[in-house]
């Protein structure tokens, strides 16, 4: 089962591979995708939606409201501390 962190740097992997930095948004509902139900446990959709907003809270990930859905970006303003984050679980970044 994929700890905390290995959830965070996964979704923050994710996102910056797709250049989901600042204007360049997603929806909030892709952040789910790719994830293996074994390597989350029982509750794994709720466990990454509730990672996900702890990434919110941090700063590292923007919310922005749309009229098809909320989409997300990771923080430009972040990125040193993003990639510092990423480093130790994925070293290719």
């Amino acid at each position: 089962m994929l700890s905390d962190d290995q959830i965070k740097a996964t979704i923050l992997l994710k996102l910056h591979k797709r250049g989901n930095w600042g204007a360049s948004h997603t929806a909030f509902d892709n952040l789910q995708k790719g994830f293996k139900d074994a390597d989350l446990g029982k509750h794994g959709k709720k466990r990454i939606e509730a990672v996900a907003r702890d990434l919110v809270r941090e700063g590292w990930i923007i919310l922005k409201p749309t009229g098809y859905g909320l989409q997300v970006a990771l923080n430009p303003r972040e990125n040193q501390a993003i990639i510092e984050f990423m480093r130790p679980f994925f070293p290719e970044v």
